[in-house]
Order: structure tokens, then C-alpha cells, then sequence
């Protein structure tokens, strides 16, 4: 039997009475208040989440840049030191081993933010492509304890219990600096579709800086957030999750990532099969559904037209912030078409949906 891990902030989630689920091998909170309740307060307010499982891998040496430019599907050459890049990670054939965050220090070293459930994998393959490289990856994982504060007043929150000036700190960029005088790596990242910040600390620290940022937030109403909400608010931003809108099956410029696949790079992992199904045509599209009949579009249920399967659902949930129940598919790119009604199959039975634009929700909008 597999042990269920923990993150260093297990005894306060406990304490929270969060209720408590299996989520790619870790004990984590789904929801502490309630889900749509966590949302709102994202989107309007703040929130705490802990992010701790997530993994992180160090590159460094003389050829880190040729290493992680040839890894990834984005262009490292471009970033600046103290900025960060998305970019999926691609199998050979084109399918997906994950999306990550790409941290520069400089060209000799590099920081990799991988998804929790993949790190094991992502670390193993990471390594297998090193071997050609001047360049030492290490998996430091443990190193670290990860809080997310997110939405519109983290800056104003966080801001009281640090002397770094966040205002400095661009989308995607980050720094060193203390909070409440723990040593921390700061960044201006997250999964919500909102303003904030992730923040990187000693797991000896996680507890006490959890705990300082609900306190210094209280007045403003800030609580902590669980994985049901950050689901349904990344949901709503279009952001994927792998294993639901990325996978070794599903290939970047299928899941409407193609401004972060720069087939223009001379070589990268992925590259020859990518640039031909750009030519050639994209077998498929990753589209967004209003459900127009009753019912909510849950993952993998499949989709069709005409009585004929099309695709699948990605992602589908009731959208707290539009208040309708919505969903991702791949489908067949000649039926993606905005307006068209197709079938989702629930329990066996066809329900009607409507493409319509993916991006659900944008800041500000």
C-alpha cells in the first residue's frame, strides 16, 4: 500500500477542518468553507492556498540555456534574468510529460515548477535528456513549502509583512526578500486568472507564514482555499490541467497552446511532429460549452453530433462567477464551430451544449 503524503501545513488544514482528499498521492484540503463561497473570495477579495505538492527541479551548468531550450516548448533564449516562462514540456511524438514554469536566475541556472502528480516522471525524463548536456538536475522538492495568495488584494495584504516592494515585481517576474522575516522566493504567478503572489519557503516555516498571512488578511476577510476552488477559478480562466486539457495523448497546439510552442527554434523535443500538424492541419480543438439543457459536463463524458462521437469533455463545472454550468472539449476542429449545438452524453443520455469562446473569464472583464 502506497503512503499518503502530507504537506508541511497538514496540522493546519486539520485544525481548519478542511475536508481532506486523495489528490495525485497527497492527503490535501478540497474545501474548508465551501467551494463557490472559496471562489467568490478569490475573486473578489484573497485567498491562502497550499500548494506545497508541487514539485521543483534545479538545472544548472555551463550549458543549462541549450538544456532547457531543447526541453521545452517555449523559448528560454528570450527570458530575462528574475522572469519566469510557461511552457509545455513534449514527449517526441508531440503529446505532453507537462506544463511548467521555467525560473531564470541566469544562463547557467535555471528553477522548474513541475505539477505534483508528475514529479516523479517529469524528474526521470528531465534527467534521461540531461545526459547530452553539460548541466546537473536535481530534484529539491523537499526543499520547499509553496503558499499561493490570490486575488486583488494580495499585493495590499502581503505588502504589510514584507520590505520587498511587490509593485516591483512584474506578472511573471520574481525576487528574493523576506515575509515576516522568513527568507522567501517571492513570485507574481498563480492558477486563479488573478493577481497574486506564490511564495517559496524552508518547510520549517511553511506553518508560521500560513498563519501570519490569514492574520495580517483577516479584516479583509482572506481564508483558506482548497482544491475545489482553485479548480473551478483555474477553470474559468482557461488555464489546463494535465491529465484533463494536456496529456501524453493531447498535444499542445491541440489544447489552444500554440503562442507557447515556438516552432520557429531550431530544435526542441516534439518540434518535427508539431510543426507538421501545424501544416497539416490540427486534428483537433479544445473548444468551450454553455450547457443549454440540465446537466453538468463532468471530464472524459463524451461528445457528439449527430449521434456520432466527436471528442470529449476536458473539464466541466458549474461556473460560480457566470453562474451556469460550463465546460472545455477536444473535439474534431472541422465541427468546431462558435454556435454550433452539440450532444454531451450524461448517464447515457444525449444533453444539449453550445460552443461558445473558452476564455470564460478575464480580470477586469
Amino acid at each position: 500500500m502506497v503512503e499518503v503524503k502530507r504537506t508541511p501545513l497538514y496540522e493546519e488544514h486539520t485544525a481548519a477542518k478542511a475536508k481532506l482528499i486523495d489528490f495525485g498521492g497527497w492527503e490535501m484540503p478540497v474545501q474548508y468553507a465551501g467551494v463557490i463561497e472559496e471562489h467568490h473570495a478569490v475573486r473578489t477579495k484573497a485567498g491562502l492556498f497550499d500548494v506545497s505538492h508541487m514539485g521543483e527541479i534545479d538545472v544548472r551548468g555551463t550549458e543549462a540555456l541549450a538544456f532547457v531550450q531543447m526541453l521545452i516548448t517555449n523559448d528560454a533564449s528570450k527570458l530575462e534574468d528574475g522572469k519566469i516562462l510557461y511552457s509545455p514540456m513534449c514527449y517526441p511524438n508531440g503529446g505532453v510529460v507537462d506544463d511548467l514554469l521555467v525560473y531564470r536566475y541566469n544562463e547557467e541556472r535555471f528553477f522548474l515548477v513541475v505539477n505534483a502528480s508528475n514529479v516523479d516522471k517529469d524528474y526521470a525524463w528531465i534527467v534521461e535528456q540531461a545526459e547530452k548536456f553539460n548541466v546537473s538536475v536535481e530534484n529539491v522538492s523537499e526543499q520547499y513549502a509553496q503558499l499561493a495568495l490570490q486575488g486583488p488584494l494580495s499585493e495590499a495584504i502581503l505588502q504589510r509583512i514584507t520590505k520587498t516592494d511587490l509593485a516591483q515585481i512584474k506578472y511573471y517576474g520574481f525576487t528574493h526578500g523576506e515575509i515576516d522575516g522568513i527568507p522567501s522566493l517571492i513570485s507574481r504567478t498563480g492558477y486563479t486568472g488573478e493577481d497574486g503572489f506564490e511564495i517559496y519557503v524552508s518547510p520549517e516555516y511553511g506553518r508560521k507564514l500560513w498563519r501570519k498571512i490569514l492574520e495580517t488578511g483577516a479584516p479583509e476577510g482572506v481564508q483558506p482555499i482548497g482544491l475545489g476552488a482553485r479548480d473551478t477559478l483555474r477553470f474559468e480562466a482557461r488555464l489546463p490541467l494535465y491529465g484533463h486539457e494536456l496529456g501524453a495523448e493531447i498535444s499542445p497546439l491541440e489544447a489552444g497552446l500554440g503562442i507557447f510552442v515556438k516552432l520557429d527554434k531550431e530544435r526542441f523535443i516534439g518540434r518535427e511532429v508539431l510543426l507538421a500538424q501545424k501544416e497539416n492541419r490540427i486534428p483537433r480543438k479544445l473548444v468551450g460549452l454553455e450547457m443549454i439543457e440540465r446537466g453538468i459536463a463532468r471530464s472524459h463524458y463524451p461528445l457528439q453530433k449527430n449521434g456520432q462521437e466527436i471528442g470529449f469533455v476536458t473539464s466541466g463545472s458549474f461556473s460560480p462567477t457566470l453562474n451556469k454550468n460550463i465546460a472545455l472539449g477536444l473535439i474534431r476542429s472541422d465541427l468546431a464551430i462558435q454556435g454550433e449545438i452539440i450532444d454531451v452524453i450524461i448517464r447515457e443520455k444525449a444533453v444539449k451544449a453550445k460552443i461558445i469562446p473558452s476564455l470564460f473569464y478575464k480580470r477586469g472583464k
